[in-house]
């Protein structure tokens, strides 16, 4: 049986809207400078489909988030090394840390508004809920560490989209330093945790 038209119009739309405001972020100086008409105007739509799909403009931000999120989901959960699940923790945390902090890199308008929007606390948004559960099951593993869910707040801190903003946006930190920075930080973090392993059972 054919999929009804309308079903098929809904599913073009909201790609179509997706797109738009992919691309729309992809160039913008400013977070702010992205209006729901203005990707209402891109994805040739009314703005009653934009809220029909996604609901408001924060429901847009995580859908387009979450898109862009999708493959590295997908290989921290059954891909290759160095994220996929056959990578030792000790090498699985770094991998980690270091896509989540070119992800907010290459991402730091979308990033940014989705980190502003609602509740003004990254810490409530539904996206830091999965970047945290993703690393605090790796960091789980690793001996040592005795609170993985407070040192997975730790590490994710050092990947605020606001701080990531201040330090490649106003601070032209370069892309590889700061990569480099986080990588020693996390370096320091899971050997604090294993030094103490290794004091506990001597």
């Amino acid at each position: 049986m054919p999929e009804p038209r309308s079903r098929k119009d809904a599913a073009r739309n909201r790609e179509a809207v997706l797109a738009a405001a992919d691309a729309l972020f992809g160039r913008c100086e400013s977070p702010d400078d992205v209006t729901m008409a203005d990707v209402a105007v891109a994805a040739q739509v009314g703005k009653g489909t934009i809220f029909r799909a996604f609901g408001d403009r924060a429901g847009l931000l995580r859908a387009l988030y979450e898109a862009r999120l999708e493959p590295i989901r997908k290989a921290v959960e059954s891909g290759p090394p160095p994220l996929g699940p056959a990578t030792p923790p000790q090498d699985r945390v770094p991998a980690l840390l270091d896509a989540t902090l070119c992800f907010k890199l290459d991402n730091r308008s979308l990033a940014l508004a989705l980190e502003e929007s609602g509740s003004g606390s990254p810490y409530r948004a539904e996206h830091y809920e999965r970047w945290h559960s993703m690393l605090r099951a790796v960091l789980e593993q690793i001996p040592g560490l005795s609170d993985s869910g407070f040192a997975a707040h730790v590490l994710l801190a050092a990947t605020r989209a606001d701080l990531v903003e201040h330090l490649a946006g106003e601070k032209h930190v370069p892309r590889e330093t700061m990569r480099a920075q986080l990588a020693d930080f996390t370096a320091a973090l899971l050997a604090s945790g294993s030094r103490r392993e290794s004091d506990a059972g001597g």
